[in-house]
């Protein structure tokens, strides 16, 4: 496996679903030797998920303050922020989990991160309005991290 596209979220929490409609629009269209899995957020799950892989892409909400919803912002291994301005949807996020990760020596070679400034976490299903306009340049940057 050359690289692992990781949709975190929870699609009954309206945005905080972006990762798994990511998972959903672009499985039937990888290259080979990528894979795309849905996680909850759950540390060990992602460290499972991603150790000893050259690449993985996450994709998870995030909630922002001051908030732009639907803005994407990218972060690269070194680049990817402790919480400050912004925060996972989850109890512990991606910050934590790499961290983790890499004490344990369980972290991929690469890891790019996709963060999605959430509008609406509340029960429901569907993207608000503006994550779902920022849905397809979301779909399209993934894919060329892959390609």
């Amino acid at each position: 496996m050359t690289a692992v596209i990781i949709g975190i979220g929870n699609e009954y929490r309206r945005d905080d679903g972006v990762g798994p409609a990511l998972v959903a629009a672009i499985e039937s269209c990888l290259p080979n030797g990528v894979r795309a899995v849905l996680c909850d957020g759950e540390p060990a799950t992602l460290l499972d998920t991603w150790a000893g892989v050259p690449l993985a892409v996450v994709v998870d909400a995030v909630q922002c303050e001051p908030s732009s919803p639907g803005t994407i912002h990218r972060y690269e291994t070194g680049e990817v922020p402790s919480h400050s301005g912004s925060a996972s949807t989850h109890a512990l996020g991606v910050p934590d989990a790499l961290r983790l990760a890499e004490a344990l020596d369980r972290a991929p070679e690469r890891l790019v991160v996709y963060a999605v400034e959430a509008d609406d976490v509340g029960f429901g299903t569907g993207l608000s309005d503006p994550v779902q306009l920022a849905f397809p340049e979301l779909v399209e940057a993934v894919l060329a991290e892959v390609r």
